[in-house]
């Protein structure tokens, strides 16, 4: 007989965010938490299937093989919008460019 434990599936826009407790029997993944939960209804354009997910800001590489333990919170991540290298490498270029404008 399989037991059910309390997980969370969390997404969040800038100016919406969602947590919503599940119950899920042992052997639920990732994925599967997320879909039980309902959560994409609420956010349109959120596609499961493809959107990174981690559990408490650890990322997973596949969220459909990886199980869940009682009391985990599945974070479901959008894609981000910039590389974050690039915009380092502009910020520090910018920079540069001051002090030799200012020297």
């Amino acid at each position: 007989m399989s037991k059910n434990f309390r997980v969370e599936v969390a997404y969040a826009l800038p100016d919406k965010q969602l947590i919503v407790p599940v119950s899920v029997p042992e052997g639920t993944s990732m994925y599967d938490a997320a879909v039980l939960s309902g959560i994409a209804s609420k956010f349109p354009g959120l596609d499961l299937a493809s959107s990174d997910m981690g559990i408490f800001g650890k990322i997973e590489k596949d969220a459909k093989t990886v199980l869940l333990r009682e009391g985990d919170r599945v974070e479901i991540y959008r894609p981000l919008i910039a590389d974050p290298k690039e915009v380092r490498k502009k910020r520090a270029a910018q920079l540069k460019a001051d002090r030799e404008h200012f020297e």
